[in-house]
C-alpha cells in the first residue's frame, strides 16, 4: 500500500511539473484520456486563470497535423462520422473548441460535456445543431463564457459588416434533403477590427483571445478561420491550425501582421474574449451549471 501510495504521490508530482516545462511537439495527441485527466486535474488548482490555461493547452497542440475532417459528429450520425474528440489532428475551429473546452474543466468528463455544449446549441449533439459559422452561430452561443469585444479592441478604428448566413443552403451543399428544424436565414451585422489598424490596437489585445478572420469579398459568410492569442513574457503570439502549412504552429504578432497584410482576402478581425467574471483564478465551469449562465 505505501508503495502505491507513493507511486500515486510521484506521478502527481510529474503532471505539476509537465505543465510548466516547454511543449513538445504536439504533445497532447501522445497523452491518455486518464492523463489528459489527471492534468486538468493538477492544473485546475493551481492558482491559473482560464486564459493562463488557453496559453497553457493551445501550447500543447503545436505541432498537430491538420485535417479537414478532425471531428464529426460521432460514429452514429447520419453524415460526419468522424469522432466528437480527437487530438491526433485539428483544424481552426476545432482547435479554439478543444482547447476553450480544456481551458474551463477540471475532470476528462467535465471536458467531454463542456466541449460539447461549446460546439452544439444547448450541447444537444447533431448536423443541424453544431454551431457551423462562426460569428452567426458559434459566438453568440458561447456567450455565457465569451464576450464580443471586437469595439473595445478596436475602438475608433472598428467598422462593421453585414452578410445574410443561409443554413439550408450550408446543408444542401453537404447532401442533406431534410431541411426541418434549419434555421432561418438571416441577415447580420458584426464589428470587426481592418487589417491595416490591428497594430494600432496592440496594447488592447490579451493573451487569451480567440479571434475569427472575416473574409473581405463574401455576402454569405462573414469568417474563414479562428485563431488565438496568447502572451508569453510580454510578447503576443497567434497560435492557429492551418492548411498553410497543414499544421498547428505560432506566429509573433507583428510578423503575423506582414504576413496577412499581403493578401486582400481579408477585411479583418472579430475579437473575443473570455468574461471577466469567470476568468478567475482556478475558476472552472461545470457542465451542469451552464444552463444557468445561459440564463443570466
Amino acid at each position: 500500500m505505501k508503495k502505491i501510495f507513493m507511486l500515486a504521490v510521484a506521478a502527481g508530482m510529474l503532471l505539476s511539473c509537465a505543465a510548466e516545462k516547454p511543449v513538445v511537439s504536439g504533445e497532447i495527441g501522445r497523452m491518455s484520456h486518464a492523463a489528459i485527466d489527471s492534468l486538468l486535474r493538477v492544473n485546475a488548482e493551481k492558482g491559473y486563470t482560464i486564459t493562463d490555461r488557453i496559453r497553457l493547452y493551445s501550447g500543447m497542440f503545436l505541432g498537430t497535423p491538420y485535417s479537414w475532417t478532425a471531428t464529426g459528429d460521432g460514429p452514429y450520425a447520419l453524415l460526419e462520422t468522424k469522432p466528437l474528440v480527437n487530438f491526433d489532428s485539428t483544424n481552426c475551429m476545432v482547435y479554439c473548441e478543444h482547447v476553450l473546452a480544456l481551458a474551463i474543466s477540471d475532470s476528462w468528463d467535465n471536458f467531454f460535456n463542456n466541449l460539447q455544449q461549446i460546439r452544439y446549441k444547448d450541447g444537444l449533439i447533431g448536423m443541424k445543431t453544431r454551431n457551423h459559422y462562426t460569428m452567426a452561430d458559434w459566438l453568440p452561443e458561447n456567450g455565457w463564457i465569451l464576450d464580443d469585444v471586437s469595439r473595445k479592441v478596436g475602438g475608433e478604428y472598428t467598422q462593421s459588416m453585414t452578410r445574410t448566413i443561409s443554413h439550408e443552403n450550408f446543408f444542401r451543399g453537404k447532401g442533406m434533403t431534410d431541411m426541418r428544424y434549419v434555421k432561418l436565414d438571416r441577415t447580420l451585422t458584426v464589428d470587426y477590427v481592418p487589417m491595416e489598424h490591428l497594430d494600432k490596437v496592440k496594447s488592447r489585445v490579451r493573451n487569451g483571445d480567440i479571434v475569427a478572420m472575416l473574409l473581405a469579398d463574401k455576402e454569405d459568410i462573414f469568417s474563414a478561420h479562428m485563431l488565438m492569442i496568447v502572451e508569453k513574457e510580454g510578447k503576443l503570439s497567434f497560435r492557429e491550425a492551418s492548411t498553410s502549412n497543414y499544421s498547428t504552429f505560432e506566429t509573433d504578432y507583428d510578423a503575423w501582421l506582414d504576413w496577412k497584410s499581403a493578401s486582400d482576402r481579408y477585411a479583418g478581425i472579430a475579437f473575443m474574449r473570455v468574461r471577466d467574471e469567470y476568468n478567475k483564478p482556478d475558476a472552472v465551469v461545470l457542465p451542469w451549471d451552464i444552463p444557468k449562465l445561459k440564463n443570466k
